[in-house]
């Protein structure tokens, strides 16, 4: 797993592992409009084959002491604006990141890996109701 960061404070070390700085912005990614999911390559799908939920599934991190870098992989919704989506991104996941952790975000990466198509759910729903 990833290093725990220490932030300095009067009463002691602060610690915060780099899955967690993952795991906010993974969640703060998908709270965005037109975001259809997170690509997380073959890791990503053999935990949640496993039935553990992976919520930092495609999301990179690089933590200092008191900076962080990301890097998104992001599934798009079909019909939406990609610089839109992806500045939308950007936004939330330094906001929640800054706010959560203290950690100043230098940069948030987003790459667009896949497009989700309506007629995707279409037949995922038809397969699950027979």
């Amino acid at each position: 797993m990833g290093e725990d960061r220490a932030l300095p404070s009067e009463l002691g070390a602060i610690r915060i592992a780099d899955e967690v700085v993952s795991i906010i912005a993974g969640l703060a990614a998908t709270e965005i409009e037109g975001v259809a999911g997170m690509s997380g390559g073959i890791a990503g799908g053999i935990a949640e084959a496993l039935g553990r939920k992976n919520f930092s599934k495609g999301v990179k991190v690089e933590v200092g002491e008191e900076e962080a870098s990301v890097d998104l992989f992001l599934i798009v919704r079909y019909g939406t604006r990609i610089p839109d989506v992806a500045w939308g991104v950007q936004e939330n996941v330094k906001k929640a990141i800054e706010n959560m952790t203290g950690l100043k975000v230098l940069k948030v990466n987003v790459h667009v890996q896949g497009v989700n198509f309506p007629q995707q759910n279409k037949e995922k729903d038809e397969e699950t109701t027979k």
